[in-house]
């Protein structure tokens, strides 16, 4: 079972990582055979949400930004009964969908320390929602606003608040409401059967990361940042940006580390049974 740690534990956990030279690492898993599996590899941080459950069942992370199934329901679903329980020292932290305007936050985040849970993601985050329909939803009080709120609340808490952001503006908004580790966000993830054909370009994902950490560091040095998606699929991607970026700790890996593989590590193994003539 899950260790549920404090914010400053969190904190201290993934600095010491960083005074080792160690860039640090998250992954959002949906399901605990995954869970399992990254912490025995050395993860940092292990985040679940509705997102995660879709692309391990074999559709697309961005089903979880459509209507199908409560997104809040399902991360708390995945920590009580999938991934707390397998897990054993790593920080598991619950991705949430803050705009979720039917849900009193303050009860949410109680359920979430409840479960056992040591902090909180905007996840799935309007920080992705863009164009006409981004704008009737914050015109309607479905806003990005809530998910900074949900930070304010969380910190109250004492949870762990690791957030999605896409610019400066809304990096500001998460650093100063309390957010300790800012992920740049570049988007769906390119790469396998369900990954997105056309991203940002690798120089592009540097800019907008470079851009995302100039704003949070303005604000507090000691913020944590990471970032994820779009092209940077594959670690040597990781390592290209890590090298053109000032500041950066670390990477957080959704599909680039648990659907990308298990789709390649599959195909390859059920390829090798079928070789064998009889």
């Amino acid at each position: 079972m899950a260790k549920r740690y404090d914010c400053d534990a969190v904190v201290a956990r993934l600095k010491g990582e960083i005074a080792r030279k160690r860039a640090i690492l998250l992954v959002g898993v949906g399901n605990g055979i995954v869970a399992k599996m990254c912490e025995l590899g050395g993860v940092d941080l292990i985040a679940t949400y509705i997102m995660a459950r879709y692309r391990m069942a074999g559709h697309s992370s961005m089903l979880g930004y459509l209507s199908i199934g409560d997104a809040n329901a399902v991360a708390l679903e995945l920590g009580e009964r999938e991934v707390i329980p397998v897990v054993k020292e790593v920080p598991v932290i619950a991705g949430l969908l803050a705009c979720d305007v039917t849900r009193d936050l303050g009860f949410l985040l109680d359920q979430v320390k409840q479960v056992g849970f040591s902090g909180v993601h905007n996840c799935p985050t309007l920080a992705l929602v863009d164009g006409t329909f981004r704008q009737v939803l914050e015109e309607t009080g479905v806003s990005f606003e809530r998910e900074v709120e949900m930070v304010r609340l969380a910190r109250e808490r004492n949870l762990f608040c690791e957030v999605f952001v896409t610019n400066a503006e809304e990096t500001e908004k998460m650093v100063k409401a309390g957010a300790n580790l800012i992920i740049a966000h570049m988007g769906n993830s390119l790469g396998g059967t369900t990954g997105s054909a056309i991203t940002l370009t690798l120089d592009q994902a540097v800019q907008r990361t470079q851009a995302v950490i100039n704003a949070a560091r303005a604000v507090n040095p000691e913020v944590l940042t990471m970032c994820h998606g779009g092209p940077i699929a594959y670690l040597d991607d990781f390592k290209y940006v890590l090298a053109r970026v000032k500041g950066l700790d670390g990477f957080m890996g959704g599909s680039s580390v648990e659907r990308i593989p298990v789709e390649k590590s599959l195909l390859e193994t059920v390829q090798q049974y079928k070789s064998v003539s009889l």
